[in-house]
């Protein structure tokens, strides 16, 4: 059974970094895609950043610059380095895999439980 377990959320000041982790058991990054999204209250989810199997990046506009996703095949895990936050990203930020197209249009049906990250003003 696939599962993914996130961690590193928390409270942090505006201007503040966090770094998110994600670890999937049951299967392998190294063969998969991963992204992460976000949803904050009364809002739609949201592709935040997303990492192909050969390493390819894509992000939000909203990020870039700020955010930097990453993986470890050997530990089969992916990161989320967030840095310079700022209030509004505020949200529940959940892991994804699979395949390329699945994780950047969010219907892949792999995802963790989700971590919450607050950025206080």
């Amino acid at each position: 059974q696939v599962q993914l377990v996130e961690s590193g959320g928390g409270l942090v000041q505006a201007g503040g970094s966090l770094r998110l982790s994600c670890t999937v058991s049951g299967s392998s990054f190294s063969i998969n895609s991963a992204g992460w999204y976000r949803q904050a209250p009364g809002k739609q989810r949201e592709l935040v950043a997303a990492i192909s199997r050969g390493g390819t990046t894509n992000y939000n506009a909203s990020v870039k610059g700020r955010f930097t996703i990453s993986k470890d095949n050997a530990k089969d895990t992916v990161y989320l380095q967030m840095n310079s936050l700022k209030p509004e990203d505020t949200a529940v930020y959940y892991c994804a895999k699979g395949l390329w197209r699945a994780v950047v249009a969010g219907t892949t049906n792999y995802w963790g439980q989700g971590t919450q990250v607050t950025v206080s003003s």
